[in-house]
């Protein structure tokens, strides 16, 4: 059942509602799982100014506000998202000054890469293959191979809840693990800016290929999923099995679930910390192979697992 809209935009006068907002708009082809439910309000901002808009006509409207970027690492509820869920569209990439890149929220991250290694810009190209936006990958600090992309990040331009701009250093947007001040605050991210530095190209496009190349070999790329599920445990954690890395897919494969199916989705062969969609496959299915792995893990090892993937509306 997917989230049915209301009968018109909240508050006395309807006009209020921007002409770019639209009602019950399917989210299953915005994700990289292809499943789940409808956006009671949608709104995709091609521009800055549209997000901004968008955004203050929420907050005046008493209407919450989601917002999903590539949808890479989230899973939609079967029963769709309530409020207003906001697309950022703007794909804007541009040199601001030497040593600093400015890229659009709605700018993926491929396509910065891209951007950065044929002019000759280092310091993006280790995130080759990485799926999602700017925006997304800011609002979550994306992770690969033990770095954070806030190791690069320079500052961060943001549209309050009023839809006011706001730019913010790097060291105030409380970065960590999987975590930045975007997920408390309300604020939406409008851009980000990157430091890099002069590089040979050349060397660039072989570092951006290593990247690329790591990820066809160790994950499934050609089947829809949300990346990997859980984040890795603390090395430190007790409960670790000899001979078995600190690493969430690690410990569910000797838990013997790599392969395991609920439904249409499955524990994937090739990386067991990913979840694959099959025809057929629910956000439910998902969301019980989820609970099953964690469970059996934390049975089997005595080691809790934490989502690293986002959960977003309503799960029947």
């Amino acid at each position: 059942m997917t989230a049915a809209p209301t009968a018109a935009w909240p508050g006395s006068d309807a006009e209020r509602r921007p002409p770019a907002i639209r009602a019950r708009e399917p989210l299953a082809p915005y994700t990289t799982f292809r499943i789940g439910g409808a956006a009671e309000w949608f709104c995709d901002a091609t521009t800055a100014a549209d997000l901004r808009t968008a955004v203050a006509a929420a907050t005046g409207a008493g209407v919450p506000v989601t917002v999903l970027g590539g949808g890479s690492n989230v899973l939609i509820g079967d029963g769709g998202v309530r409020g207003l869920v906001i697309r950022p569209g703007e794909r804007r990439v541009e040199l601001v000054r030497p040593g600093i890149v400015r890229a659009s929220a709605g700018v993926t991250l491929n396509g910065l890469v891209r951007w950065t290694v044929s002019r000759g810009l280092g310091g993006l190209e280790g995130w080759a293959g990485t799926p999602g936006t700017v925006g997304g990958a800011v609002c979550g600090n994306a992770h690969f191979r033990g770095r954070l992309l806030s190791e690069v990040v320079a500052a961060v331009g943001m549209a309050e809840p009023d839809g006011t701009e706001r730019v913010a250093p790097a060291g105030t947007m409380e970065f960590g693990y999987d975590a930045s001040r975007l997920q408390r605050t309300g604020e939406v991210a409008l851009w980000a800016e990157f430091a890099v530095g002069d590089a040979d190209p050349a060397a660039l496009r072989v570092r951006a290929r290593e990247a690329l190349a790591y990820r066809k070999r160790t994950q499934p790329l050609s089947v829809p999923s949300a990346g990997c599920i859980f984040r890795n445990p603390d090395p430190g954690t007790s409960g670790f099995p000899d001979g078995v890395p600190a690493s969430a897919g690690a410990l569910i494969d000797r838990a013997g679930l790599k392969g395991t199916a609920i439904g249409g989705a499955r524990v994937s062969h090739r990386h067991a910390n990913f979840i694959v969609g099959g025809p057929g496959a629910s956000a439910r299915d998902v969301r019980a192979l989820v609970d099953l792995c964690r469970t059996r893990v934390e049975a089997s090892f005595g080691v809790v697992l934490r989502c690293e993937v986002v959960f977003l509306g309503e799960f029947s």
